[in-house]
């Protein structure tokens, strides 16, 4: 055998097989961090059942975040009004407009909506709105500036990374707790820093980096 093939030649399978398993890492490594949703869903933008715009309805009628989404404050998720919450305006705001039939329907039959949720995180992540709302963290840290949008998208990405960089430094995303939902409110960065940090010491802050705070 050796009369033909030079001695390297019998590594030869093992240097194939160790190879492929190499390339084999980098395609899986390059796919899971490729396919999460900084790549995935940041401009998400589905076609929901019926029209609605936060830049109208927030940006300029100035509603109110909680109007709508009543448990922000006080439950991990902020829900979706029912159909009777929009009526409570729509009774007398263009009651008669074709494009809020399926509400008026909705309201009257008591068959909710098919919204398509836009914002998602795997199932084994957990995440607290009121926690978060409640310490001077904004809608726009994580949803942009939705109070602008005439359809809702994803702005941000929501992956691991993007929740890490705010619990290592959390400064930049707080505001005072009477600005939480003036989502057109805005000022200098360095002000901004310099009151967050304050709002760190002051509120005492500590937001964890272990994996159970959102892997539970």
């Amino acid at each position: 055998m050796s009369d033909f093939f030079p001695k390297w030649a019998n590594r030869l399978p093992r240097q194939i097989a160790v190879g492929g398993i190499l390339a084999a890492s980098l395609v899986t490594a390059g796919i899971w961090y490729y396919f999460t949703p900084k790549y995935t869903r940041v401009g998400y933008q589905p076609i929901q059942p019926v029209p609605y715009s936060h830049a109208v309805h927030v940006g300029q009628l100035g509603l109110d975040c909680r109007y709508c989404h009543t448990g922000v404050e006080r439950s991990w998720y902020a829900n979706v009004p029912s159909s009777s919450v929009c009526m409570n305006c729509h009774k007398q705001v263009l009651p008669n407009d074709p494009r809020l039939e399926l509400v008026r329907n909705s309201a009257k039959s008591g068959e909710p909506i098919g919204w398509v949720q836009i914002h998602l995180t795997p199932d084994f992540v957990y995440f607290n709105h009121a926690v978060h709302v409640n310490r001077g963290v904004s809608c726009v840290s994580c949803h942009g500036q939705i109070n602008e949008l005439t359809e809702v998208r994803e702005e941000k990405s929501l992956a691991m990374f993007f929740c890490l960089e705010c619990h290592r430094n959390p400064a930049p995303n707080l505001r005072p707790l009477n600005q939480v939902y003036n989502l057109a409110w805005s000022i200098d960065p360095q002000m901004q820093q310099d009151m967050g940090t304050r709002f760190v010491h002051d509120w005492k802050i500590n937001s964890p980096q272990y994996c159970s705070t959102c892997h539970r």
